[in-house]
């Protein structure tokens, strides 16, 4: 019987987290605006899937966000670059599944052991849930946009209209420095925040 109620609350998690990603790929709630640019916060969930229910949880939410990134490159965005998420638009392959998935589900897996090793190391749970929460964002930027690089370069460059593929090495740094950092901020603030109330929550349920 025990089993099977964790088990029920388990499917109930990972919907609810899905059912959050899902709101916030398709609505403006997934981007804060910080006047110079619009952080997004999809990846939130999957690092605070990672960090409260375990690297594997993580990887799970973290593919439910590759999934509605597919999805949403493939049927709604009309970006230039939507061909980095989703074979299924002109000049993507093989590859933007490869940029669509992995990234996304090393979110949660990074967040995870980041803070597992930082909270038995300094033995301080907000600073290692907020140092996972920048781990796991970065995680995603860097891998998405170094295969952008490695993968697409030229068509990359068409795309955004750059002259030469030489400078998209330079344009893929930027976004890194900045989108990458600031968004990294943002998720290891509001992750450490619900992570520890989260945390809290289910030990006063135990």
């Amino acid at each position: 019987m025990a089993k099977q109620r964790e088990k029920t609350r388990s499917l109930v998690e990972m919907a609810l987290f899905a059912a959050i990603i899902v709101i916030l790929t398709i609505t403006p709630l997934g981007f804060i605006p910080l006047g110079f640019m619009n952080a997004t916060t999809i990846h939130i969930p999957v690092i605070i899937a990672g960090i409260v229910f375990g690297w594997k949880k993580g990887a799970l939410t973290g593919f439910m966000f590759g999934l509605a990134s597919f999805l949403n490159a493939t049927f709604r965005s009309a970006s230039v670059t939507a061909f980095l998420f989703t074979p299924l638009k002109p000049g993507g392959n093989f590859f933007s599944l490869v940029i669509c998935f992995v990234p996304r589900i090393l979110i949660g897996v990074a967040a995870y052991f980041v803070y597992a090793g930082l909270s038995k190391t300094i033995k301080k749970k907000a600073p290692s849930m907020f140092v996972a929460g920048v781990a796991g964002s970065m995680t995603n930027t860097i891998l998405v946009m170094g295969m952008a690089y490695i993968f697409f370069a030229k068509k990359y460059a068409e795309a955004t209209g750059l002259a030469s593929v030489d400078l998209v090495l330079k344009a893929v740094l930027t976004v890194m420095a900045v989108n990458g950092i600031p968004e990294a901020i943002v998720a290891g603030i509001i992750s450490s925040a619900v992570c520890a109330a989260l945390m809290a929550a289910y030990k006063n349920r135990l």
